[in-house]
């Protein structure tokens, strides 16, 4: 269970799966800014919280997974509602920001995230499943671009990993023609792992947590940062570099140095390293 009182989303720990839904099926599930808000929340905790292995992102409903920003209340500058109980917070900077914030989240998080795709996935929504780890779809799932159909477009992550997915050509086909593309075509293109019935949906998704929390969490977040060291240039070495320095802290060879600090000598750091060889 959730300890945080969210409007717009449900959040849901148990058995090691952070399961973090949008929840606006009135809305096809498209964010305003109180919900590009909550899901920061959300993703933070799941990313601090060391009992959980796995998170599912997904849509309340059957008819979509996220369609992108809400349209009806966008306006000249950005998108609007009344903010002032979020004063100093993210829900205040242009959705454009947060957005950026949750896709970084999403990629940077160390722990495999799973888009349970219910329905549609379009726009930043579409954006958001690519980013994922993993996406297990629904036959009903329905995928595509929309931004330069309404006036807008997602550059950097929008186009980088929808790239790498289904090459340049059909990324570029996806993001111009903003056509709308079923669950088999997007299996077939590569942009999802999975595609099941409707009615197998979370089995399927819950048997992939399983698979994943029976390997090794360390392995499986220095395997993500090792992917975004290939795609992210400096920031994804960081990751990978950073991953490496929270192990180098949890042996007796790092330790020393703390040690012999407070000590006030130097450091033996050679018989820590010389028995690691032996």
């Amino acid at each position: 269970m959730s300890e945080f009182n969210f409007k717009d989303i449900i959040y849901e720990k148990k058995d090691r799966i952070a399961t973090i839904t949008i929840n606006r099926p009135g809305r096809y599930n498209a964010c305003r800014p109180i919900t590009i808000y909550e899901l920061t929340k959300a993703f933070i905790d799941a990313w601090a919280d060391k009992e959980i292995g796995v998170v599912v992102f997904t849509g309340a409903g059957d008819k979509a997974f996220c369609t992108g920003g809400d349209q009806s209340i966008r306006d000249v500058g950005g998108y609007k509602g009344d903010m002032k109980e979020y004063r100093g917070t993210i829900a205040t900077l242009p959705l454009e920001v947060g957005w950026q914030f949750v896709t970084f989240l999403i990629r940077h998080i160390p722990k495999p995230v799973i888009a349970r795709v219910n329905g549609y996935a379009i726009g930043g929504g579409h954006v958001w499943q690519v980013n994922c780890d993993l996406s297990i779809a629904s036959e009903t799932a329905k995928f595509g671009q929309a931004g330069p159909r309404v006036g807008s477009f997602d550059p950097g992550f929008g186009t980088g990993d929808l790239w790498r997915n289904v090459g340049l050509k059909k990324a570029k086909e996806i993001w111009y023609l903003c056509r709308i593309y079923t669950a088999q075509e997007a299996l077939e293109m590569g942009l999802v792992n999975k595609v099941v019935p409707p009615d197998k949906l979370d089995e399927e998704v819950r048997k992939w947590c399983d698979e994943l929390l029976e390997k090794s969490p360390t392995a499986l977040k220095m395997l993500k940062y090792a992917f975004l060291a290939e795609t992210d240039g400096l920031g994804g070495i960081t990751e990978l570099g950073v991953g490496g320095l929270s192990l180098y802290y949890m042996s007796d060879e790092s330790v020393e140095g703390r040690n012999a600090f407070m000590e006030k000598r130097m450091p033996d750091f050679w018989k820590y390293y010389l028995n690691l060889q032996d």
